[in-house]
């Protein structure tokens, strides 16, 4: 056993306003995978771009909020989706990982939002979730839709800059939040229903000798979001515990920042002038919570 995971305290950062809060409406998500519960926003996705403002995702109701550093929060688009995970690319481009629609582009001088990739070859995705930039512009994204463990046929692909679609996964119970490690040979992937973290070594043609990183327990949902830092350690949101453990680079559990809000920590992003200040999204409460931590995180693609 490990000793106990030192404490890290967090505080709100900014909330949805009640004037962007849905009040009297459902959807056909919020009656699938929130079984019909009052969901005025869902959070997810943080992402920061370059002047410091913190993008976020409400998968519910197709809403993309813009925070700025102040806290201020404005809805920086609305569309006909269910957006999950935002990047923003080097360019400035931002990709967003929508659940009903696939891999979209949107793009920051005319808001439009537009399809990017919408199936593997003929076949639709299943929904997809999450994505991250490797440094030389491949895409990495997980493709979740519905699976666990009585389904465990969610996707790990990779897009490549010339645009070949590798299907590096097909066997994942729930992917989810994922990162590169920081020789970008190799990819950790939150797999949710399986309460773990895989550790995915990827050769020249695909993956190989994938296994379990993490082994988690507890919690009504299970790693969610997952961020890097500079040691090589990883900040992993716990949905349904109200947890972001952070590990160092041997998977060693070293702090556990909890919610001064609610349960649902669903997905994290460092941020702030010195990259020490993790941001989390607590999607029950619709806030936005952050902690200072004891090391850095890494700037991905998105940032350089």
């Amino acid at each position: 056993m490990f000793p106990v995971p030192v404490d890290i305290p967090t505080e709100v950062f900014a909330r949805i306003p009640d004037k962007y809060r849905i009040k009297g409406r459902t959807s056909k998500w919020t009656q699938v995978q929130r079984a019909g519960a009052d969901t005025d926003c869902f959070l997810e996705g943080p992402s920061f771009d370059r002047e410091g403002n913190l993008y976020v995702v409400d998968v519910a109701w197709g809403r993309i909020f813009r925070i700025s550093p102040q806290a201020e929060v404005e809805v920086y688009v609305e569309y006909d989706g269910e957006p999950n995970g935002l990047k923003i690319h080097k360019d400035g481009r931002i990709f967003i990982a929508d659940y009903r629609h696939g891999i979209m582009l949107l793009d920051p001088a005319t808001r439009a939002v537009t399809p990017w990739l919408d199936r593997a070859a003929l076949d639709r995705f299943k929904g997809v979730n999450d994505l991250v930039f490797a440094s030389n512009g491949d895409l990495y994204f997980t493709d979740q839709g519905l699976t666990g463990l009585h389904d465990p046929t969610g996707s790990l692909y990779r897009l490549r800059v010339d645009g070949r679609l590798d299907r590096l996964l097909h066997n994942v119970p729930s992917p989810n939040g994922l990162v590169l490690n920081q020789a970008e040979n190799g990819v950790f992937l939150n797999v949710t229903r399986g309460n773990c973290v895989w550790r995915v070594p990827l050769l020249a043609d695909g993956a190989f000798k994938v296994g379990v990183f993490i082994q988690l327990s507890g919690g009504l949902g299970g790693p969610d979001g997952l961020a890097a830092d500079v040691e090589g350690g990883l900040a992993v949101a716990h949905i349904g515990l109200g947890t972001v453990w952070l590990f160092d680079s041997l998977g060693e559990p070293r702090y556990r920042v909890r919610s001064c809000m609610g349960l649902s920590t669903t997905n994290v992003a460092y941020g702030g002038i010195d990259n020490k200040t993790l941001f989390i999204t607590e999607s029950e409460t619709g806030t936005v919570l952050r902690a200072r931590m004891p090391v850095a995180g890494r700037l991905m693609y998105s940032h350089t």
